[in-house]
């Protein structure tokens, strides 16, 4: 099984990327959240094509934290739904996985 992942979540704005990146750092939940600005979605929502200007969020974590990351990003999105889909990364540099593993440690 993969012990480090990338998930990914969209947010409406960059003062909620940047607030629910910095909770998931703080809170060891995540090693790193990359915010990337200048996103366009298009998605259907309740029987309608939308269109909407986002801002994704690179969240670095390990199997373990999933749930919590999940859960913490439900309690802070404005969205109803808010994305999360998690990714296992396969390959890197294995000082940097080894440093994810590190930073979302409980131990310690």
């Amino acid at each position: 099984m993969h012990k480090t992942f990338i998930v990914f979540c969209t947010c409406s704005d960059v003062a909620e990327a940047n607030r629910l990146a910095r909770a998931l750092v703080e809170e060891r939940l995540a090693a790193c959240v990359n915010v990337l600005p200048g996103l366009t979605s298009i998605y259907r929502w309740q029987d309608k094509v939308e269109a909407a200007s986002e801002h994704l969020l690179f969240v670095k974590t390990t199997w373990e934290r999933l749930p919590a990351v999940e859960n913490r990003i439900r309690e802070l999105h404005s969205y109803e739904l808010p994305e999360v889909i998690a990714v296992p990364i396969t390959a890197g540099s294995e000082r940097y996985l080894e440093w994810i593993q590190e930073q979302v440690s409980t131990e310690g």
